[in-house]
């Protein structure tokens, strides 16, 4: 094979392993208006990202106090977003410190 033969060889090698590693990690997005989550139960995959985006005219500070996912997201405003991305399998529930009434559970999956 000569050097152009194997270049492109190894670059259609690494073109095939790239898709199959990247469909792993999934983003999916939770907007946050008129003071609720719209979706009361969410299913991740271990690894994937989950963005929070703030479509209220308020602020809003989604947090977390399960066991081995805890997380804080600070107070952010309309337009704003923050991402969190969760490794652990297991249940996560999911809660704004400022509008107590918005409440999610997310499952991660392995």
């Amino acid at each position: 094979m000569n050097k152009n033969m194997h270049r492109v060889s190894r670059f259609l090698g690494f073109a095939l392993i790239l898709p199959a590693y990247t469909a792993f990690a999934g983003e999916h997005v939770v907007v946050q208006k008129d003071k609720m989550f719209p979706v009361p139960h969410l299913v991740v995959k271990a690894g994937d990202s989950i963005k929070f985006t703030n479509d209220d005219p308020f602020y809003h500070n989604i947090f977390s106090l399960t066991e081995g996912s805890s997380f804080d997201l600070g107070s952010y405003g309309q337009g704003q977003a923050r991402t969190i991305k969760l490794t652990q399998p297991g249940a996560v529930r999911v809660e704004c410190a400022i509008h107590p009434e918005m409440v999610m559970d997310i499952e991660v999956q392995k």
